[in-house]
């Protein structure tokens, strides 16, 4: 049976993934942080193991667990909101720690059981690493990073038979913009230069679901991804994944930026 392991299962795509995958017949180890979260995995009939992606003890824990994998699907993280300035190196330090650093971690510590299956490591990225907007450098920079690290594994690994595939999603119907909102609230504040335009602040933590597509849809759409022979290199899934890429791509950067300045209520001086 092909295993795969999974990680931020809690809830969203994570969640759906596992769920996907499990109907079609995979063994899936599913993995969360919180105690409840993995107790109410358990009891839906997976593999279920705590995981905290930051904590390296843990990691280690779960290698020696896990010795062969098929698939691993990078899936925990979050997203920062609000100016880069406000939230500063710690904000970022801590987006990065999660999103980037412990994507690195979890897969440098399952490398010897993804070689022994020729396996496949799925990195769940955004479109926000592709099209930067204002309110969300954190987090779009850390998207990027992935973007950058996934090219560079996948060269890395070909030598041992292990493939990479980088995901970006566009909006997608998860509770991402709840979690981003309370985020982006612990960041203004009226000692802000930006307070004057707080509302497009709570704008942008709101974006990701400006129609977006059901989760279930997201998530079988990867199974079926995930299951050809040849799995592609990028795989862009739900609504603006491939719109947004495309107008990165080819507006003027200038105009870009005009049209994003005046969307988010910095087109005029604060």
């Amino acid at each position: 049976m092909t295993r795969v392991l999974i990680t931020g299962c809690s809830s969203g795509i994570g969640l759906a993934l596992a769920e996907a995958f499990k109907d079609a017949g995979f063994d899936v180890i599913a993995t969360a942080r919180k105690e409840h979260d993995v107790a109410r995995l358990a009891a839906a009939g997976f593999d279920a193991r705590p995981l905290d992606v930051n904590d390296q003890s843990a990691l280690l824990r779960l290698a020696d667990d896990v010795p062969e994998l098929d698939i691993l699907i990078n899936n925990a993280g979050y997203g920062t909101m609000g100016p880069l300035l406000d939230g500063g190196t710690e904000a970022l330090q801590r987006q990065f720690q999660t999103n980037v650093f412990a994507l690195v971690g979890i897969t440098r510590v399952l490398f010897p059981a993804l070689r022994r299956r020729h396996g496949l490591v799925v990195n769940i990225g955004s479109v926000s690493g592709v099209l930067a907007t204002p309110f969300a450098g954190a987090y779009c920079a850390s998207k990027a990073a992935i973007h950058a690290i996934s090219d560079a594994l996948r060269m890395e690994l070909a030598p041992f038979g292990i493939r990479v595939m980088e995901v970006q999603p566009g909006a997608i119907g998860t509770q991402f913009a709840r979690h981003a909102s309370a985020e982006a609230e612990q960041v203004i504040g009226e000692h802000s230069p930006w307070w004057p335009v707080r509302e497009y602040v709570r704008a942008r933590a709101r974006a990701s679901q400006d129609r977006p597509t059901p989760v279930a849809e997201f998530a079988t759409a990867l199974l079926k991804a995930v299951q050809r022979p040849k799995p592609a290199r990028l795989v862009r899934l739900g609504n603006g994944s491939r719109a947004l890429p495309l107008l990165a791509m080819w507006m003027p950067k200038g105009l870009l930026e005009k049209a994003l300045r005046r969307k988010f209520g910095l087109d005029r001086r604060l």
